[in-house]
């Protein structure tokens, strides 16, 4: 049963680590596209198998990130908002709290919802503000700004 389960585990990073080279990919094929989709679905289910709430947590948040960048909207909502259902569920704290605020944030903002944005970007913010490691923070606020405008 061991051994199952650091198969799933392995299996489950390593298609993470595929979904992030695409996704820092500036020129996706069709097939890359298709990849990266996939990809991002097969870790969160590995997780689901060998992890726990902040793996599954994550997971969703790659799926709703990998929407986003499609400008998929509706699935980019659904799993931004198990993301987050997960993570407060879970109590997840710090960095995973901050980005699943951020993950609904940018859903709400490509449904064409800036009020529910804007709320979840707040949130996000005083979620941000309490990341301990400061190189954390500073990534996460880099990525917050992505969704909002500048003058904000």
């Amino acid at each position: 049963m061991e051994d199952r389960l650091e198969l799933h585990k392995s299996f489950a990073i390593k298609c993470f680590n595929q979904t992030w080279t695409l996704i820092e990919k500036d020129d996706r094929s069709q097939e890359d596209i298709d990849r990266m989709i996939n990809a991002a679905h097969a870790s969160r289910y590995h997780w689901e198998i060998a992890g726990k709430a902040v793996n599954i947590a994550r997971g969703e948040w790659l799926i709703s990130r990998v929407y986003a960048i499609l400008k998929r909207a509706e699935p980019c909502l659904y799993h931004a908002d198990r993301c987050l259902k997960i993570t407060l569920e879970s109590n997840l704290q710090d960095f995973d709290l901050a980005f699943a605020y951020e993950a609904v944030a940018r859903a709400c903002k490509l449904a064409g919802d800036e009020v529910e944005s804007a709320k979840y970007i707040l949130q996000a913010k005083e979620a941000g503000a309490k990341i301990v490691d400061k190189n954390d923070q500073a990534y996460f606020f880099s990525e917050l700004e992505t969704i909002q405008p500048r003058s904000e």
